[in-house]
């Protein structure tokens, strides 16, 4: 599949949205489960919260909440202090705002105007707040993960949440929620485990009571050319999926994990915040595709009448992508033989140019044939000495997990020169299967030479460092545009311990707008995001990046062991991790293409390209974006500039601008220290 679920619709686990303290008559069947099923939902500051990471919490507390309720804001003082007693003995607390007339925005304002300590989850869909049988604001939901996720405690915060009026004057008398939480600390059960919720306002859930009506979902009509559409081009036979859809029986079989995936985010695969820019390539479900194929499975996924769509339309993934055909030219990278085990160092390749002019490219893909160790391919043009090129040279294209193609707008193309070499860097991972891959690339040319250069850069920080076990570790680079640009496409990467990521342009009057919010990285599916509007950013723009990663116990993706049986290295939370190549390292590494609105094929600006790569090492060090480098964030970041930093410091202000670095001797040095960003870096 590709990705069924909006992160707002993952967000729908934790649910339940009201106002104020009054009785109000409620739906009577809604029913809080046993245990609760695995959901993602992304906060108020874009960063996602999947139940099912947090296993290893002793327990998690969940309150539903609404906008402009005292009820809620009573409930999210109280439970703050809760958050605090237990911020040592790691219980997680957040509220859910289930209610469809508070907006995220809202919801964001709301959390700012109040302080609130607790994270805000978006139940956008509804979907968690239905199955967790919310009702109204202020219910609490102790979970207990040692225990399948049960839900160890039902009811209000304490007694004072349990009369029409709250008051909080006075001290609680009876503390269910901390009792609960220290039944579960102790391994204990908790002796009153449900609680009658009364007060606060109603959610209204819009889809409860339906059930019916979604048992009369048509699977023919509606639920398989949603799969069609959605899932099929990787679920078929040969494609990158672990099984074709290729029926309704299979469909039936798979629809809990389908459910699970699509509830926790994961599938099909597409990772923008739907809240933040429109993608020209988004393979996402609409909310109103999720709704329905989940309701759909709650109601018994039932057969219906029709034609199976899934089954007459089967097909095979073909050998090129359909869209595009049989490439202009196919170059076949050396074969090269896995081990099993072991840290492999990159495989180099470097082949002369098969192309038979100076070309354009419009569209590249990638078929390699261990897909399952291929980490990444990337790509450079090598020129010829003796016969320089005549047009601007870039990359032949790159490869990562869940992704393959890229293809361009229409009108633009990345120059190629003809002559010359092309270079390779393979980075293959073992997985204790020894396999032989022989990866083929696809190159598709513009028919013409076109009007619009697209050029590519990096963004990236050499200097990064992770503590040990730290769960949200942040980090920031940004690149100054020194001339206007039109932003096509944008591709974040990091390793196993890279959490969020998020690209805002910060104007030269210091507004900022999010371009890029991904709530919740996933190695596995390193996409490309290319805009389905192109946009205009101005000189003096900061292309910001910001990246979150987790060394904690919580990441799968880790070990507590830092080396394996044979003693090559494992990526450990127990590891302090700087930024190297290799996947027990971390990177920080963002790629945007775009082209200089001053440029065209028969107008370069060479100069342009390269004083937006003299940014880069500024951008990699100004943490706090303002302008200058203390020596507070150097020292940790740059030896060649923190050993040169009084003759670098030329107005000797205590601080190095980017004019004084650029001018000194110390960048050549950092320049170095972050070249490539892909590469193991001091």
């Amino acid at each position: 599949m590709k990705k069924l679920l909006v992160s707002t619709a993952a967000a729908a686990v934790l649910a339940v949205t009201i106002g104020v303290a009054t009785v109000t008559a409620l739906p009577t069947d809604s029913a809080v489960p046993d245990k609760v099923a695995n959901f993602q939902l992304t906060d108020t500051s874009r960063i996602a919260h999947e139940l099912y990471y947090f296993k290893n919490a002793p327990a998690i507390v969940l309150m539903s909440q609404t906008n402009g309720s005292k009820v809620s804001r009573d409930g999210a003082a109280e439970l703050a202090k809760l958050q605090a007693a237990y911020k040592d003995k790691g219980v997680l607390f957040y509220m859910i705002n289930s209610n469809t007339a508070d907006t995220r925005d809202a919801a964001a304002v709301e959390a700012s105007k109040n302080s609130f300590s607790v994270p805000v989850l978006k139940d956008d869909l509804q979907l968690v707040g239905e199955q967790l049988g919310v009702q109204r604001e202020g219910e609490i939901f102790v979970i207990n993960p040692a225990k399948g996720f049960e839900v160890a405690y039902h009811g209000p915060l304490d007694d004072r949440f349990a009369k029409s009026t709250v008051s909080l004057k006075s001290d609680a008398k009876e503390a269910w929620t901390t009792n609960a939480i220290d039944a579960l600390l102790a391994g204990k059960s908790v002796d009153k485990n449900r609680v009658d919720v009364k007060f606060g306002k109603a959610i209204a859930f819009a889809e409860r009571g339906k059930v019916a009506q979604h048992a009369n979902i048509s699977y023919a009509k509606t639920v398989a050319p949603i799969l069609q559409a959605k899932c099929v081009t990787c679920h078929q036979k040969g494609g990158i999926g672990p099984f074709p859809m290729d029926s309704y029986e299979v469909v039936k079989g798979f629809a809990p994990m389908i459910k699970e995936s699509v509830m926790a985010d994961r599938m099909p695969p597409w990772f923008a915040d739907p809240h933040v820019g429109t993608w020209a390539n988004d393979y996402g479900m609409t909310a109103a595709e999720t709704k329905t194929l989940i309701h759909w499975i709650e109601a018994g996924a039932p057969r219906g009448t029709g034609d199976d769509l899934l089954k007459t339309q089967a097909g095979e993934a073909p050998e090129w992508p359909a869209a595009l055909g049989k490439p202009d030219v196919v170059l076949k990278l050396p074969v090269f033989d896995i081990p099993a085990k072991g840290v492999l160092p990159y495989k180099r390749a470097v082949v002369d140019n098969p192309f038979p002019s100076d070309v354009y490219i419009r569209a590249i893909a990638f078929k390699p044939t261990a897909r399952p160790v291929l980490h990444h391919i990337t790509s450079g043009y090598v020129a010829d000495p003796k016969q320089p090129p005549q047009i601007p040279t870039s990359s032949v294209g790159s490869f990562v997990p869940g992704a393959g193609i890229q293809i361009y707008q229409d009108g633009i193309g990345a120059p190629v020169p003809v002559g010359g070499k092309f270079s390779y860097s393979m980075h293959y991972t073992t997985t204790g299967k020894a396999m032989t891959d022989a990866t083929e690339i696809g190159y598709y040319f513009t028919k013409k030479t076109p009007d619009i250069i697209r050029r590519e850069a990096i963004i990236s920080d050499a200097g990064i460092t992770i503590p040990a076990g730290e769960a949200r570790h942040h980090e920031v680079s940004y690149l100054l545009l020194p001339a206007d640009i039109m932003l096509y496409s944008v591709h974040p990467h990091a390793h196993y311990r890279g959490y969020q990521m998020e690209m805002t342009a910060v104007t030269p009057d210091g507004k900022e707008e999010p371009i890029l919010s991904v709530p919740k990285y996933d190695f596995n599916w390193q996409l490309d995001y290319d805009l389905k509007t192109p946009k205009v950013f101005k000189a003096g723009t900061k292309m910001v990046l910001r990246y979150t990663y987790d060394n904690s116990p919580n990441n799968r993706a880790l070990t507590k062991e830092d080396k394996d049986a044979d003693g090559n290295p494992l990526p450990s939370y127990e590891t302090t991790v700087k930024s190297g190549e290799y996947t027990y390292q971390e990177m920080f590494f963002f790629r945007m293409n775009y082209r200089w609105m001053d440029e065209t094929s028969s107008h370069t600006r060479k100069d342009l390209q390269e004083a937006l790569t003299k940014t880069r090492a500024f951008g990699m060090l100004d943490d706090n974006l303002d302008n200058k480098l203390s020596m507070d964030e150097v020292k940790t970041r740059s030896k060649a500039v923190a050993a040169k930093f009084a003759e670098t410091d030329t107005n000797h202000d205590g601080f190095i601008d980017m004019k004084e670095l650029n001018s000194g001797t110390a960048v050549a040095a950092t320049t170095r220290e972050i070249r490539d960003a892909d590469a193991a870096l001091e």
